[in-house]
């Protein structure tokens, strides 16, 4: 059984820039829990340890319990901002979860092997699909899923409704034809180079053109100066 992992949390009365600086210097950051019938209430928690949950294995669908004083309830990361620049948590949202209730979450598909399209044809290999939605229980949320894709060939494509799950379990929620990979030829990618390379040739006549004229601006600019040298005398 995996350890319980609990965030520290604590009541949050005031709002707005001034509070969440205040807030952020302290090492917790604003958030607000909701979901499962409960009343939406804000908070402030530890920005190490959402953070820790985020980078973890199970990311934002990891199940952790919301300690508030001193009580503890179950939830997972709904939603989270991230400064840009500095890469530090700025805002946390929180979902509620009842463990006997099935919620929707998406869950990561990872491709395993290289396609044999690849390896013996030279065909480009395609990810389209890289997460899937599936509706189970708090508790029964999969980490991945894990598609081996040695076997396909050009032309050949792996869709969702092909990954094995467990009926009883859980239920998928994404289109089961939805493409998750493929392996396409090379032929249509090669044509494209010749193109650009075509297309990069045009602007260069306008360019010389254009220092022509410059050049023979310079050459009459020459001339009338010859000229007007020539009234002095």
């Amino acid at each position: 059984m995996a350890d319980k992992i609990v965030v520290e949390a604590a009541p949050r009365d005031s709002r707005g820039k001034n509070e969440a600086r205040r807030l952020r210097v302290t090492g917790s950051v604003p958030a607000v829990l909701y979901g499962a019938k409960g009343d939406a209430i804000t908070l402030s928690v530890n920005a190490k340890q959402v953070g820790q949950i985020l980078r973890s294995a199970t990311g934002h669908n990891t199940l952790f319990q919301v300690a508030i004083s001193g009580k503890e309830q179950p939830a997972i990361v709904k939603d989270w901002q991230v400064d840009p620049v500095t890469g530090n948590l700025l805002h946390v949202d929180l979902l509620r979860v009842a463990m006997d209730v099935r919620m929707r979450v998406k869950v990561p598909v990872h491709t395993v092997g290289e396609p044999a399209g690849v390896k013996q044809q030279g065909g480009i290999f395609e990810t389209v699909t890289r997460e899937v939605e599936i509706e189970c229980l708090p508790g029964e949320i999969p980490t991945e899923f894990k598609l081996d894709v040695s076997h396909l060939m050009i032309g050949m494509h792996l869709r969702v409704g092909e990954i094995s799950i467990d009926a009883n379990k859980m239920k998928l929620v994404t289109d089961p034809e939805r493409v998750i990979a493929h392996v396409v030829a090379l032929k249509a990618e090669e044509e494209k180079p010749a193109e650009v390379a075509v297309e990069s040739a045009v602007p260069a006549e306008p360019e010389v053109i254009k220092k022509g004229k410059k050049e023979v601006e310079g050459e009459e600019g020459a001339e009338a100066a010859g000229e007007k040298q020539e009234k002095k005398k």
